[in-house]
């Protein structure tokens, strides 16, 4: 005889199956949306059900709660921004993140902020957020340096090869916070033609050709 919790396990299967993956999709990027514009605080599932007009009952049965629905909604809406760049040559790669990252309207660096602190007190949140948004930028990165090594770009032995990512990334968590200077679509390409290159002993253009001129 089936225990009543297996007995109970097709009838949630079923009520799950309700919201199809095209659905999904947009409760996801209206959550994200949400978190941006207001903070992990002030998300609440019936804030997600107003903007989605999609039942708050329908969102607890499906998640359970607000932090499984953001988990769910990172992991559905997994970033891969720097994936696709390859250029031929590190400096190229690294001006096009640059642009990628300029085009993204700093999405994810506010979706992050929103995140972070929630994150601190969320082992799952805070799995989510590492392997959705900051993992894979990190692995592209890397693997943009690693191509410059085989190429004979740079030693292999170069100290400053190690920490490509975490300038560039840690700039891109740290500009909202800094002043007006670092405000201009064209400071992370003066970062790294200024900083990130030249510690790889790459050559980086000169002033009167440098995004946006000298300051």
């Amino acid at each position: 005889m089936p225990s009543p919790g297996s007995a109970q396990e097709p009838a949630l299967a079923s009520r799950r199956s309700k919201i199809t993956p095209e659905r999904a999709q947009e409760l996801y990027a209206a959550v994200l949306d949400l978190l941006r514009e207001s903070g992990y605080d002030a998300l609440t599932m019936e804030g997600v059900a107003s903007r989605t007009r999609c039942g708050k009952s329908t969102l607890y049965r499906q998640w359970g709660s607000k932090p499984e629905l953001v988990v769910a909604a990172l992991h559905g809406t997994r970033r891969t921004l720097f994936s696709d760049i390859d250029t031929g040559s590190l400096s190229g790669d690294l001006h096009e993140v640059a642009q990628v990252v300029e085009a993204a309207s700093g999405q994810d660096t506010a979706l992050m902020h929103a995140l972070s602190h929630a994150a601190l007190q969320n082992p799952d949140l805070h799995c989510a957020l590492r392997s959705t948004l900051i993992t894979p930028a990190i692995g592209a990165i890397d693997a943009m340096v690693e191509r410059a090594v085989r190429r004979g770009e740079i030693a292999a032995s170069n100290p400053a090869a190690d920490y490509v990512a975490a300038q560039v990334l840690g700039i891109m968590r740290a500009r909202p916070l800094l002043d007006s200077r670092y405000a201009d679509d064209t400071f992370l390409t003066r970062f790294i033609e200024c900083a990130v290159l030249p510690a790889l002993g790459l050559p980086s253009p000169p002033p009167a050709t440098r995004g946006g001129g000298t300051r």
